[in-house]
């Protein structure tokens, strides 16, 4: 195909705005599925990403497309995550792509992630097509919708188009204009190889198969390649296109998008963003933007039966070799015994992995509540990264304790200003700025910690906007902090799947809350089950779960006192060696209350 004719793009919309509706209109269009084979959310292959209306692994489809003018053309469409979790992902797909369709709910309007997809796309320099969808829907307001895109972009708002994805109405404008606008790829006939990793997944027979634009040069299945950040060479396995499916070629040109099969074993070998380039002729240096994406929320995952240890094991592996991302390692708790501290790039990334092991390994597990990477400032001056709060050392060895600050874009109407500001401004978040991208909405800027950010903020701002605010952010850096680790002594004993480290100001708050639920959830004992709050060491919360009380003297008709109280002592006696040597079971009911320590 002549490179003039190829034409790379994706689609970026916020979470349940059409996007994968949109991409099956064009598949369907263009005959790339047949009617037979044809579904709903064709490139969502999981069926968590179909029940939860979101994409949670790129993928790519080769279409062949005649024009009105005659021509046919090669359009590579690259569907990208739809969640700020796997904003990396997004970016490295649109460094793949010289074209976006930004794609709009005719009824919802300007979203968040809208917003911050389309200036990762204007940062990669792509040329955005603004599209607004769903008019087929009685709330729908496209004209209001497409004055606001124009404020934001400067396209005029009549020429901006207006689609029903799901009815099919206008698609095949949509490709028309994606010939128009999107320019065709670049190249170096004379430059080596360079081709870019934008996702990757593990085939038990071929390996990883890494998914990749082609810059410069031409692939074929007999090159010897390199990756040039891990700095391995392989010889490709098999090389492709997807057609949706995967489909063998000869030959990968420049400008394309395709496969190699590495028959490399782990994805850990191949990471999104590195570069491949010819093993003999290397490239001088790799494409621009490669980072190894590092997890930013940590759990343990226990089996709630301690035979099924072996089998989260293989799970949590056989995840890891699909999700480079995903990190794990063995952690034994007094309370849960055995099982794995894992690491994640958010909570949607923990909550897809948490119902992928249920669901796919049938596996019932526990997670302990979620904490984030704090950078311990020692006394000697070295810095220690913990990301359990059972890792923190004595107070006396160490003189601060640094904690991950997030940027905050909250996107909501101007009626809402007040309520959002107040739910900020509880979670320890700063004001930055605000914007106003239309008349009625208002873009607000601030700094929060991720700690603050990890386990209900989304939920408390759907409540309090009535479910119109929507939000994005990303990494800002580490602050020094009052923190201190929050302990819960259940009979005098800390469970460390409880601990937590909280700002020193709310400590006494969340650990009596904490303590008060548990006291609710914790079954009654034949012995009084004191709880504890513990904080800098000192206890600042207490709550008991008084014993079962059997009647001993039950069986007496008479006889002296003493009789009773004989047998009062005797129970009482037997209550205490009971609470030194007997065991309270915690339910998981009891370990999901520390994920919800703020006030109902």
């Amino acid at each position: 195909m002549d490179i003039n004719k190829i034409r790379n793009f994706s689609i970026i919309a916020h979470i349940d705005h059409g996007k994968s509706t949109l991409a099956d209109r064009l598949l369907q269009i263009t005959d790339t599925v047949s009617e037979r084979d044809m579904a709903d959310q064709v490139l969502d292959n999981m069926d968590l990403e179909r029940e939860k209306g979101v994409t949670i692994k790129a993928s790519a489809v080769q279409m062949r497309y005649q024009s009105l003018d005659g021509q046919e053309y090669e359009l590579n469409l690259i569907d990208t995550p739809g969640h700020v979790d796997f904003g990396y992902e997004v970016s490295r797909a649109l460094e793949a792509c010289e074209g976006a369709l930004l794609v709009v709910d005719a009824a919802q309007g300007m979203e968040a992630q809208t917003l911050a997809n389309m200036y990762a796309a204007l940062e990669a320099d792509l040329e955005i097509i603004p599209i607004i969808n769903k008019i087929d829907l009685p709330a729908a307001r496209p004209d209001e919708i497409a004055s606001d895109i124009s404020a934001l972009l400067g396209t005029p708002p009549e020429k901006i188009l207006r689609i029903s994805a799901k009815e099919g109405e206008n698609i095949r404008a949509v490709l028309e204009k994606i010939i128009q606008d999107v320019p065709p790829p670049t190249h170096d006939p004379q430059a080596p190889l360079q081709a870019l990793i934008f996702d990757s997944h593990y085939n038990s027979f071929k390996g990883v198969i890494a998914y990749i634009r082609v810059f410069d040069g031409t692939i074929t299945r007999k090159d010897m390649l390199r990756l040039m950040a891990a700095g391995k060479n392989l010889e490709p396995f098999e090389i492709g296109v997807f057609s949706p499916k995967m489909t063998p070629v000869d030959v990968i040109y420049p400008g394309e998008v395709g496969y190699i099969a590495t028959g490399l074993k782990s994805v850990h070998e191949c990471r999104v963003g590195d570069t491949i380039t010819f093993a003999k002729n290397p490239a001088p240096e790799a494409l621009p933007g490669y980072k190894q994406a590092k997890p930013m929320v940590f759990a343990g995952f226990f089996p709630v039966d301690n035979e099924a240890y072996t089998s989260l094991r293989d799970a949590l592996e056989k995840l890891q070799l699909n999700d480079a991302a995903l990190v794990f390692e063995p952690e034994s708790s007094q309370a849960l015994n055995l099982g794995f501290r894992c690491g994640f790039l958010g909570m949607f990334h923990m909550e897809i992995i948490q119902e992928r092991l249920e669901r796919e390994y049938n596996l019932d597990i526990i997670a302990t509540a979620p904490s984030v990477k704090y950078r311990v400032v020692m006394r000697d001056g070295s810095i220690l990264e913990i990301d359990s709060p059972a890792e923190l050392p004595d107070k006396n060895k160490y003189e601060e304790i640094q904690e991950p600050w997030m940027d905050l874009q909250v996107f909501l109407p101007l009626e809402y200003y007040g309520p959002v500001m107040e739910l900020v401004t509880v979670r320890r978040g700063t004001y930055v700025s605000q914007q106003y991208p239309s008349p009625q909405r208002v873009q607000l800027n601030f700094q929060i910690p991720l700690s603050e950010l990890i386990v209900d903020f989304f939920d408390y701002l759907k409540s309090v906007s009535r479910g119109y605010a929507s939000m994005d952010y990303s990494f800002a850096g580490y602050r020094s902090e009052k923190l201190v680790k929050l302990d819960i002594l259940v009979n005098s004993e800390p469970v460390d799947g409880m601990a937590s480290i909280v700002h020193q100001d709310k400590a006494l708050r969340k650990g009596k809350i904490l303590v008060a639920r548990l006291k609710e959830l914790i079954p009654r004992q034949h012995f009084a089950v004191p709880i504890q709050a513990s904080a800098g060491g000192k206890i600042i919360a207490r709550a008991d779960v008084k014993a079962l009380r059997k009647d001993v003297t039950a069986k007496l008709y008479g006889g002296d006192v003493t009789r009773k109280r004989k047998l009062l002592e005797n129970q009482k006696e037997g209550r205490k060696r009971l609470k030194r040597v007997g065991n309270v079971d915690i339910p998981q009911e009891a370990f999901m209350a520390v994920l919800r320590l703020e006030d109902d």
